[in-house]
C-alpha cells in the first residue's frame, strides 16, 4: 500500500469520524452532569434534516447550520424537561426522542419536498465546501510532508476543524474551569453541589444544552458537509456508536478522539475495499460494513463493567428538605 492510498484512507477516516466525535463529546458533557442521553441519534437525525431543508430553501448553509442546531436544542429541551424537571426515566426519554426524530423527519420531508422522505441535493452555497489551508498548494510536491499536509490536513470543511478543536476546548472546560468542576461534581454528588449553593438543575440544563449544540453541528455536518442533502435514517446508528465510543473512552475528551478515529477508520476501510483477502481468506464487504456495529456491541458488552460512569448518572436529583 503506497503513501497516497494510506493518506486517502486516513482522509476518509477524518471525515467519517467527525460526526461521531461531535456526538461523543455531546454525550460526554451530558453524562458528566449525570444525564444519560440515548437520544444522540435522534438529535443528529433531526439536525441533519432541518439543516439540509433550510439550506435547500434558503441557499445558505449557515442558515441550515443554525436550523440544525435549533432542532437539536428543542429535542434537548424536551429531554431536559422529562429527565430533570419531571424526573422521568432518562433512557426512556432518549429512546422516545429517537423514535420521534425518525418518524418526524421523513414525514416533514415528504410534506415539504415530495421526494420520498429526502431533501433536494445541495449545491453551491447550500453545503460546506473544503477549505484549502495556507501553503497547501505550494508544499504539495514536497516529499512525504507535502502530501500529508495537502491530502490529509488541508481540504476539509470548516466543521471538521471545529470538531477537532472542540476536543482540547472540552478538556479545558471540564478540567480547568470552575464551570467544568461543578459540572463533573453534579454527575458525581449533586447533593454536595446543592449544599454549596450551586443550582443542580441549572448545571444539568446547561450540560443538556451543550449536548444539543454539538449534536446539531454533527447532524448538520452529515447533511451539508459529508453528504449533499438529507436521506431517510442517514445517521445510520452513529449516535449509538458515539455512545459506545464514549464508554470506551471512559468519559474523557482525548480518549474520545482516539475512539472515534478508530470507528472512523473501520468505516473508511469498509468503504474503500469491497473485499479484503487475509492469508487466502476473503473477508466479504458485508462483514466490513458491519464491523463498526460489531465493535459497538463488543465494547458495550466488555467495557460497561470496567468503565465506571459518573456515580449519579441516570438518577434524578431530589432536593432534601
Amino acid at each position: 500500500m503506497d503513501l497516497m492510498t494510506i493518506l486517502q484512507v486516513l482522509d476518509s477516516t477524518v471525515r467519517l469520524a467527525t460526526p461521531l466525535l461531535l456526538a461523543c463529546l455531546a454525550g460526554l458533557f451530558s453524562e458528566r452532569a449525570g444525564i444519560f442521553d440515548i437520544g444522540l441519534e435522534g438529535k443528529m437525525l433531526a439536525a441533519a434534516f432541518f439543516s439540509a431543508a433550510v439550506a435547500s430553501l434558503t441557499g445558505s448553509v449557515w442558515m441550515g447550520l443554525l436550523a440544525g442546531m435549533a432542532a437539536s436544542l428543542v429535542l434537548s429541551g424536551i429531554h431536559g424537561l422529562a429527565s430533570i424537571t419531571f424526573r422521568g426515566n432518562q433512557l426512556i426519554s432518549g429512546v422516545a426522542i429517537n423514535f420521534l426524530a425518525a418518524g418526524m423527519t421523513v414525514l416533514v420531508a415528504q410534506d415539504w419536498f415530495s421526494q420520498g422522505g429526502r431533501t433536494p441535493s445541495l449545491m453551491g452555497g447550500g453545503r460546506f465546501e473544503g477549505i484549502t489551508l495556507p501553503l497547501a498548494e505550494t508544499l504539495r510536491d514536497v516529499p512525504v510532508l507535502g502530501p500529508i499536509y495537502y491530502e490529509l490536513i488541508s481540504g476539509h470543511s470548516i466543521l471538521v476543524y471545529v470538531a477537532f478543536l472542540t476536543v482540547p476546548l472540552s478538556w479545558w472546560i471540564l478540567f480547568r474551569t470552575r464551570f467544568g468542576l461543578r459540572l463533573r461534581a453534579v454527575g458525581e454528588n449533586p447533593a454536595a453541589v446543592d449544599t454549596a449553593g450551586v443550582s443542580v438543575i441549572g448545571l444539568r440544563f446547561a450540560a443538556v444544552a451543550i449536548c444539543g449544540v454539538l449534536c446539531g453541528i454533527a447532524g448538520a455536518y452529515l447533511a451539508t458537509g459529508l453528504q449533499a442533502g438529507f436521506v431517510k435514517d442517514m445517521t445510520a446508528g452513529r449516535g449509538y456508536i458515539a455512545l459506545a465510543a464514549l464508554i470506551f473512552a471512559k468519559w474523557r475528551p482525548w480518549y474520545a478522539l482516539y475512539s472515534c478515529l478508530l470507528f472512523g477508520l473501520l468505516q473508511a476501510v469498509a468503504l474503500r475495499y469491497q473485499n479484503i483477502e487475509l492469508g487466502g481468506l476473503v473477508i466479504p464487504v458485508q462483514f466490513m460494513d458491519a464491523l463498526p456495529y460489531i465493535l459497538t456491541v463488543v465494547i458495550l458488552a466488555g467495557f460497561v463493567g470496567k468503565a465506571i460512569p459518573p456515580r449519579a448518572g441516570g438518577e434524578p436529583y431530589v432536593k432534601e428538605r
